[in-house]
């Protein structure tokens, strides 16, 4: 019985593999990427920070996860991922507002 469900998963798993499994495996390392990244520079700069790529990354790999999520149909990846964009892009909003507010002190 156990030895059944595990083959019909595996086929399962097998059936998934293909271009769209390669778009949500290249999803998951760009959006892992950042971590890396983000640890880098807090090596480099000697502190907990998040540079400006981290959350352009967050959005490459959250793009590329939105595209796989909606071929497979998967509402609560749908969700996750729309709401994480929503995080990043107002995240980059604010630091270039207070860039640009910083440019207007100083002048």
């Amino acid at each position: 019985m156990i030895g059944q469900l595990l083959a019909e998963y595996w086929d399962r798993l097998d059936d998934s593999l293909n271009f769209w499994a390669v778009i949500g495996f290249l999803g998951q390392a760009v959006f892992a990427s950042r971590f890396i990244i983000q640890w880098f520079h807090a090596e480099r700069v000697k502190r907990s920070e998040i540079p400006v790529i981290f959350w352009y990354i967050s959005i490459a790999g959250g793009v590329i996860l939105l595209f796989y999520a909606v071929h497979i149909a998967n509402v609560v990846f749908i969700i996750g991922q729309v709401s994480g964009l929503v995080v990043y892009l107002r995240n980059l909003h604010l630091i270039y507002k207070a860039r640009r507010e910083g440019r207007e002190a100083a002048v």
